[in-house]
């Protein structure tokens, strides 16, 4: 087995509490509006399957299409029927909740917005580091995210229990509205000014890329200001979280000064 198979059933086995196994479980989840996160589902399997998609897209919850294999995994055994519902591990808020969060404790707006982290320990080290900076929210997308599960919680050490998370559906939309309510938006960027010279005070977004690709070409063009960190070394990039971790504290040092 795999070190890449390893990692996934080991996060599978710290998920195991909240996985909603089987059709009907699944379906009177749905109905009676139980907190979930992700459904799983086999793509080729048929019958109530469909009537499972059709009450995800209704609620606005992300379905995955994934493989007998995987699912199999994940009940550890025990009958799926072709579906797997995962509960999430808290509610998520708007952005306008965050906004206004901000608002009510009569700060400027700080926010993290992450464009497309995938790996939770990343997520949630950049969640843990927001929380401590004193950052107002963080924003993730539905798609191509990881999102608010057992690993996120753990890695992030409590403090996605504290600082409120908001999932969107459309990124770029959500920037647009931000940037209407008066935050300038920052993203990190190799092509970027260094951090140090640009000013990071006042309403303020800032953009954590994804592990391999940084920011989605939309996401780069809706930005007021690219922030780049100096490379010394032969490697020309660090973790995501890492790197959030840098321009979190630079924006903290000069909202104190």
């Amino acid at each position: 087995m795999s070190n890449y198979q390893d990692k996934n059933n080991n996060l599978d086995e710290e998920n195991e509490l909240q996985l909603i196994i089987g059709r009907n479980p699944v379906i009177e989840a749905l109905k009676a509006n139980k907190l979930i996160d992700t459904i799983y589902i086999n793509p080729e399997a048929k019958g109530s399957i469909t009537l499972i998609c059709r009450l995800a897209k209704e609620k606005g919850i992300n379905v995955k299409r994934v493989t007998e294999t995987k699912l199999n995994n994940m009940s550890s055994g025990a009958s799926h029927q072709g579906v797997i519902a995962m509960g999430a591990c808290a509610e998520y808020v708007s952005p306008e909740d965050i906004l206004s969060i901000a608002n009510e404790k009569g700060e400027d707006p700080f926010i993290i917005i992450c464009d497309e982290i995938e790996d939770p320990h990343n997520l949630g080290a950049i969640i843990r580091t927001a929380e401590a900076a004193g950052a107002h929210g963080v924003i993730i997308p539905k798609r191509r995210s990881a999102s608010l599960n057992a690993t996120v919680f753990k890695t992030s050490a409590g403090a996605a229990s504290w600082l409120p998370v908001a999932r969107v559906s459309n990124l770029a939309a959500t920037i647009d509205m931000l940037k209407e309510n008066g935050v300038w938006i920052y993203g990190t960027d190799g092509e970027g000014q260094s951090y140090t010279e640009v000013k990071l005070t006042g309403s303020l977004g800032l953009i954590v890329g994804s592990e391999g690709f940084g920011m989605g070409r939309l996401i780069k063009d809706k930005c007021d200001f690219l922030l780049s960190l100096p490379m010394a070394g032969k490697v020309n990039s660090l973790n995501a979280s890492v790197a959030a971790g840098i321009f979190m504290y630079e924006a903290v040092r000069q909202r104190n000064l």
